[in-house]
């Protein structure tokens, strides 16, 4: 079989593509593993109780039940959620937003793949427009969506020492520049996968960079507000029709839905539904009318801000206090945890790269994400800082990331005990 170079891209074994087959595999056999990789949330008791709950009232009320399973929705999602969720926005932020406004995928992966395609590569012109990442690094999954290679252009952030070896990234506006070639900026808040939060002075530079060029600015809030509130900061999100906005169901507990949500102008909206349309001829539903009463309700906003933050506040701490006691002596630093439920561990002057440091653990049972993986874009393969950090899950059991943080921490002592004097092996 002949593949062309289109579908070569998709069977290559690099990146996020082979670390998706090592965490899925994982999971398949999750026995005496140390799962602190992949994106899954945690299993909330609580939540997942209000989820179930939804779930029999539509399995009670057989007309709901019919359709969930027996009817396509329309290409631009299942209308009633997107009309609770416009009336949603506009009651919490007062944005003027209607159903026109949003639309839903299978995914915000697929958002995310639809938006940067519409968005760069080539142009009838014979142009190629790019995606600026303003902060590196930023979330892996966008690395191998585009359908062009070039596709993206990053610039490295600088870096704030805070104490108690805690660091945070801030946008260089000093080293940013749009070109004509950028087609879009696109931005996570809360970052995956440092946890980084970009203050409401950053985002509105950004956004005032993208007004002034006419071009969009992404806003990846998978773990934003108003759901599901995994952010540790005081914010607000921000919108208008410079800024699209992508939100998710899956960090509320939910990634198995596959529900992604994008808020954006009307023609941004019509190019999505087009091609949700071409691609699965519509987006599943079952998300949607699970959480549909929670929406209209605004009880989904509740459930966040008295369950699902707190929840995951107590989570990073304890973790952090974990890296304090079994890491004291190494010579490293955590990402300021404001958001999502990563922390991005810098381990300065490692000897060995991310890579090697994620095999060893593999070899342990012990799964994370080595950083080297979250810097696309970034052409200057010499700054050591990408090849010296790993992203860890703490949302799992209290007793895996425990013990997973234990044995990483082994395993970074391990690596600069065998250090010799040799280059530095970056790829």
């Amino acid at each position: 079989m002949q593949l062309s170079a289109f579908g070569k891209k998709f069977t290559r074994d690099v990146g996020i593509i082979q670390l998706m087959k090592d965490l899925g595999e994982a999971l398949a056999d999750a026995e005496g593993v140390f799962m602190l990789g992949g994106g899954n949330p945690a299993h909330i008791p609580e939540v997942q109780a209000r989820f179930r709950e939804a779930m029999r009232g539509i399995l009670d009320r057989p007309g709901d039940f019919a359709h969930l399973i027996g009817d396509y929705s329309s290409p631009q999602g299942e209308r009633a959620f997107v009309e609770a969720l416009a009336d949603l926005l506009r009651r919490e932020y007062g944005w003027e937003i209607g159903p026109e406004h949003i639309a839903l995928t299978n995914g915000s992966q697929t958002a995310f793949f639809f938006l940067f395609n519409l968005l760069a590569g080539p142009t009838e012109e014979g142009r190629h427009r790019r995606i600026l990442l303003p902060v590196a690094p930023e979330y892996i999954g966008y690395a191998d969506v585009g359908l062009s290679e070039d596709f993206f252009v990053a610039s490295r952030p600088d870096i704030e020492f805070l104490g108690d070896h805690l660091f945070k990234y801030r946008v260089n506006f000093d080293a940013l520049t749009v070109t004509d070639d950028i087609g879009a900026i696109c931005v996570s808040r809360p970052t995956n996968p440092t946890g980084n939060v970009l203050t409401e002075e950053e985002l509105r530079k950004l956004g005032d960079l993208a007004r002034a060029h006419d071009i969009p600015l992404i806003v990846d809030n998978a773990y934003g507000l108003p759901f599901p509130n995994i952010i540790y900061t005081e914010s607000r999100p921000i919108w208008d029709e410079h800024i699209v906005l992508c939100m998710s169901l899956s960090k509320l507990g939910l990634p198995g839905v596959r529900t992604g949500i994008v808020v954006g102008r009307p023609e941004l909206i019509d190019a999505i539904t087009s091609l949700n349309a071409i691609v699965s001829l519509a987006p599943n539903s079952f998300g949607a009318l699970l959480t549909l009463e929670l929406v209209r309700s605004g009880e989904l906003v509740t459930l966040c801000r008295e369950l699902i933050r707190p929840y995951y506040w107590q989570k990073a701490q304890q973790a952090l206090a974990w890296i304090e006691e079994f890491m004291g002596d190494l010579d490293y630093y955590v990402h300021k945890p404001e958001g999502a439920f990563f922390c991005w561990l810098w381990f300065k002057d490692l000897p060995i790269t991310s890579h090697e440091l994620y095999e060893r653990l593999k070899a342990r049972q012990t799964l994370v994400v080595p950083g080297e993986y979250f810097f696309p874009g970034l052409g200057d393969t010499s700054w050591r800082h990408r090849y010296e950090c790993i992203r860890v899950n703490y949302a799992g059991d209290t007793a895996t990331v425990r013990e997973g943080l234990r044995i990483i921490a082994e395993e970074a002592r391990r690596a600069y005990a065998e250090a010799s004097p040799r280059p530095f092996p970056v790829r």
